[in-house]
């Protein structure tokens, strides 16, 4: 076992290797979302003045953000990130022309991904079916795609459900989608950072998951509403700390 591995659930006999498909959150997990976040709040918190620190800016974010994906379920994330851009600027005080709000909405594609995502999943993509499951629309993912540098298998995004996560229909429509292709439950590893938004549905449904922590190293919650007592069955601080322990299950 990986020394930044944990299984704390019990499931001691589970390995990485007893699955086929691996089914990934993106953001925050593959892409760098709360460092492109707060990349494109800049010129609000500029024009702001805002003096909170980056996380407490992350946090306001994540409220409004679950907030609004909540009330309006259908609407795209482009139009979610706008929306959330203007409760922002009401919130702090900042009187911003429209324009800003929509280029925070279209901001996604810019977000970078993790240094080693990329080639983590063309690893993976050697052992396992690669599958998406995001809160995001097709279109910016498209964007986001090209920086992971992988063809997934399949990809389920938030307007193809009409939902947004922790909604369980975004679980039960990726769950049917992976039983058209012969992939049951059973051999579905879902990987994420998110507890609220994956892990904590996730095991409603009865789901293996492998929390990628990529806050390890920080305090906090970030950009997701807080989740604490979440199950998961791998933990690992890294896409590549979940790569070396695959390749020390296939040598176990």
């Amino acid at each position: 076992m990986s020394l930044t591995e944990s299984r704390p659930t019990g499931a001691t006999t589970m390995r990485l290797t007893d699955f086929t498909a691996l089914t990934f959150d993106c953001y925050g997990t593959l892409i760098d979302w709360e460092g492109g976040i707060y990349t494109a709040l800049q010129p609000l918190l500029q024009a702001a003045n805002v003096t909170q620190s980056r996380d407490a800016v992350l946090e306001l974010f994540a409220t409004h953000e679950s907030d609004q994906e909540e009330q309006t379920p259908g609407m795209l994330y482009p139009d979610i990130l706008a929306q959330v851009h203007r409760r922002l600027a009401s919130a702090f005080g900042a009187d911003m022309p429209e324009d800003a709000h929509l280029r925070f909405g279209a901001s996604v594609p810019d977000w970078p991904a993790f240094a080693d995502s990329a080639s983590s999943l063309q690893y993976l993509k050697k052992y396992y079916q690669l599958v998406i499951l995001s809160n995001v629309d097709r279109q910016s993912f498209a964007g986001s795609n090209k920086r992971l540098a992988v063809e997934f298998d399949a990809i389920y995004t938030a307007q193809d459900v009409g939902s947004y996560k922790p909604n369980p229909a975004n679980f039960e429509y990726m769950l049917a989608k992976m039983a058209d292709r012969g992939v049951q439950k059973s051999s579905i590893l879902h990987t994420a950072q998110s507890l609220f938004h994956d892990h904590a549905p996730a095991k409603t449904f009865g789901m293996a998951s492998a929390w990628i922590d990529r806050r390890h190293d920080q305090g906090g919650w970030g950009a997701t509403v807080p989740a604490p007592g979440s199950r998961y069955d791998f933990r690992f601080t890294s896409l590549a700390d979940m790569v070396k322990a695959h390749q020390e299950d296939l040598r176990a």
